[in-house]
């Protein structure tokens, strides 16, 4: 699903950081042809203008993530950083592979006065499947950085193959939090309670990935009431209900969801919409006030795939419903599983 990294974030582009025992090694990182010495020692005399990307070896790192992050903590002004991604924290088969990233972060947190925006889990197929990447509880993490405008994580964590590293994100009050991404191939419903039932007053964006149950996605629109109601993030503008696994069931919930009437664009692509879900879309006259409608990767029909676009060209809604699938048979698959 992802093979390359980011290479842009919170609005800067991301610049990968090598540490001294990098920096003089005979022999080049995993997924590091060449390290520009001369590069990075400018980037860091403006730290400021780059998202700064932290990784170690997913598998046997040579070097310590707290080493490898204490360095940068040393060798730059951290008070001028806005941005951080994370990849690789660690060997992928121990029980917490993500801990020792937010470990550093929480450490750190002090040193980071300026950081805006924060992406954990920035890991490609080669290193881990989405579905194979375990993140610990992370809530802690928010509230040491209480001026995070943006926070995005990649993967959740297994309890049984992992017991001591799965997804947490009971946020509780966060007052500064504007947009909160969370990649899955499979969201618990447990993550997805914790992000319902959290305070974020200026939260204007959210994207969940729902993903499929084999892959432990077993978020329903029940664990989404009060955002679904409205009643949980009063300014949110953007909703995006990812990659899910049926598609036409969120449809029927969002027709009868409060927050709909409110927002100005809702994403439910990569998923597994079908000419019933799309039904239920040019029957409700609420989709139509939107500004914009994702419907990219669907099941539906080529007529049924025309009729949505006139009916929602016709309400002036910017349309995207590309990447139309075929059924295998009985089944159909969201874009992003394992």
């Amino acid at each position: 699903m992802f093979f390359e990294h980011l290479t842009e974030f919170g609005g800067l582009p991301v610049f990968d950081y090598a540490s001294p025992e990098e920096l003089s090694a005979s022999t080049p990182r995993y997924e590091r042809d060449h390290v520009d010495t001369g590069a990075q020692n400018a980037a860091l005399r403006t730290p400021e203008a780059y998202a700064w990307r932290f990784q170690v070896e997913s598998f046997e790192p040579e070097e310590e993530f707290a080493d490898h992050f204490g360095s940068f903590v040393t060798a730059a002004d951290t008070t001028a950083v806005k941005a951080i991604v994370i990849g690789a924290a660690g060997d992928s088969e121990l029980d917490e592979p993500g801990a020792p990233a937010r470990d550093a972060l929480l450490e750190h947190a002090d040193r980071f006065p300026g950081l805006r925006a924060l992406f954990i889990g920035d890991l490609i197929s080669e290193e881990a499947e989405l579905s194979w990447i375990h993140q610990p509880d992370l809530a802690p993490v928010l509230a040491a950085y209480p001026n995070l405008t943006e926070f995005a994580v990649r993967g959740t964590g297994d309890p049984y193959l992992n017991p001591g590293s799965h997804l947490g994100l009971d946020i509780g009050r966060h007052d500064a939090l504007r947009t909160l991404t969370v990649q899955t191939g499979g969201l618990p419903a447990r993550v997805a309670r914790g992000i319902d039932g959290s305070d974020l007053p200026e939260l204007e964006h959210l994207e969940l990935w729902l993903g499929v149950g084999q892959y432990r996605g077993d978020t329903y629109p029940r664990d989404l009431a009060r955002t679904l109601s409205g009643e949980a993030f009063p300014r949110l503008l953007h909703l995006g209900l990812r990659n899910a696994e049926d598609t036409d069931l969120w449809v029927r919930a969002l027709a009868e969801a409060p927050v709909v009437g409110r927002l100005r664009s809702l994403d439910l692509s990569m998923g597994t919409l079908t000419d019933e879900g799309a039904e239920v879309l040019i029957g409700a006259p609420i989709f139509r006030d939107l500004a914009r409608l994702d419907l990219s990767h669907h099941y539906m029909s080529e007529d049924m795939e025309q009729r949505v676009r006139e009916v929602f060209v016709e309400a002036d809604v910017d349309l995207s419903a590309q990447d139309r699938q075929v059924e295998e048979g009985d089944w159909r698959f969201p874009s992003a599983t394992e």
